[in-house]
């Protein structure tokens, strides 16, 4: 059952975070605060692809505010203290949310330093 409602959990948190609504509580899902925290975490990696997928589209707009989001999940998450038994892995998936967040960053970087230097060169030609 865990597993479900972390999935469910993950899901309406990623839709809250890229449509700009208020964060879900676990209460509001009918979720276990665990199952909402392991869902926080995995919302990471679906922040991570709506980025990725953004910088492909050439959309900047939102990407550093939602590495932003995913530097604060990170930064709630690595707070938690709670047992193994029933944190399910979280301590495990927020040391992976670290390096999930810091290749975001540096890809986010990368593709705003070549749109800088696109912009530049484009300049050039008039």
């Amino acid at each position: 059952m865990h597993d479900a409602q972390k999935e469910f959990a993950e899901g309406r948190i990623t839709l809250a975070l890229i449509t700009e609504q208020e964060l879900p509580r676990p209460e509001d899902l009918g979720v276990s605060d665990a199952a909402y925290l392991d869902g926080l975490g995995e919302a990471v990696g679906e922040l991570r692809r709506y980025i990725l997928d953004s910088l492909r589209r050439g959309d900047f707009s939102r990407c550093e505010e939602l590495l932003d989001v995913m530097d604060g999940i990170y930064s709630l998450l690595i707070t938690m203290d709670f047992p193994e038994l029933l944190a399910h892995g979280l301590r495990r998936s927020t040391d992976a949310i670290r390096g999930i967040t810091e290749r975001t960053r540096g890809d986010l970087t990368v593709a705003l330093r070549q749109r800088r230097l696109e912009m530049k060169l484009d300049g050039l030609g008039d």
